[in-house]
């Protein structure tokens, strides 16, 4: 740890190299463009050879220069994430909420809507993740997961039985009149769900049958969604999402039961902030 340089000078090496200019640079952090200078000039006698090129009214980064910028941002990144991790984002900050895009476009798009009419001081951040992985550390105060929940280190509530069902557009659903009329249709697949096609059809009685019909494969399940809505074929989807649908409709009552699930979650780290409390208790109370 003692051989990296003082964090001024790295903080003068970010803001110079993202704007190619020590007087933005200097602007930005709040000194001269000379400190600026010197600053980088310590730096670059420390590392031993030069990060910039300076021409007579600009700056070009050094291949070394161009090598280490990307180190140095995420470095930075690191520590502002870990600190609002351990100790929470500042009191006015926006309330940050992660979420697939699919839960966001349906489920949750008309409470965070009511959520704001009732409290209009409060403002909301919206991010979205689609795989697990992507639920990293970026200060979120609230996600909600998709999975079996179990997750290390999180406060979650379950927001309740998840059971899946075909849906398309109307136009599609007038030529389904029972589940074998499914028979050369395009399936389309949402990649990352434990149950399928191939589990809905057995409990219709007709196994097999996804070996007669096209098939595709979508990473997310929002583009399942949108191609089923425009009569691209047929979509599983949760019965909670199809509740906020405008364009699809369910050609069939029967759906099927899931271990996975819709999860509220939040660092059990720390406590919440009292705007960030607030959605969640406003969340469960839908429920």
């Amino acid at each position: 740890m003692s051989d990296l340089p003082p964090v001024l000078w790295l903080q003068a090496f970010e803001a110079a190299a993202r704007t190619l200019s020590f007087t933005e640079a200097g602007r930005e952090l709040g000194v001269t463009q000379s400190a600026i200078s010197q600053r980088i000039r310590l730096l670059e006698d420390r590392l031993g050879q030069p990060l910039f090129v300076r021409y007579p009214r600009s700056l070009a980064l050094m291949p070394a220069g161009r090598a280490w910028l990307p180190s140095v941002q995420e470095a930075f990144s690191r520590l502002a994430e870990g600190t609002s991790e351990v100790f929470g984002p500042s009191p006015d900050a926006p309330v940050t909420l992660r979420a697939t895009p699919a839960m966001q476009q349906t489920w949750l798009a008309p409470r965070l809507m009511r959520f704001q009419q009732a409290h209009p001081e409060i403002t909301l951040r919206l991010v979205s993740a689609i795989w697990a992985d992507d639920f990293g550390a970026e200060g979120a105060d609230l996600e909600i997961r998709y999975g079996t929940g179990e997750w290390g280190d999180v406060a979650a509530e379950c927001l309740g039985e998840e059971r899946l069902l075909p849906v398309c557009s109307a136009a599609v659903a007038r030529t389904l009149q029972s589940p074998r009329d499914l028979a050369g249709q395009t399936l389309l697949h949402a990649a990352g769900f434990a149950a399928g096609w191939p589990r809905w059809l057995a409990e219709a009685g007709m196994a097999g049958l996804e070996r007669d019909c096209p098939a595709m494969i979508c990473d997310t399940h929002v583009t399942t969604l949108a191609l089923a809505s425009y009569g691209g074929g047929v979509a599983l989807s949760h019965r909670r999402l199809l509740e906020a649908s405008r364009d699809l409709v369910a050609p069939f009552e029967l759906d099927m039961a899931t271990e996975e699930a819709f999860w509220l979650v939040r660092p059990a780290s720390r406590q919440p902030r009292p705007p960030a409390q607030a959605l969640w208790n406003w969340l469960l109370d839908t429920v």
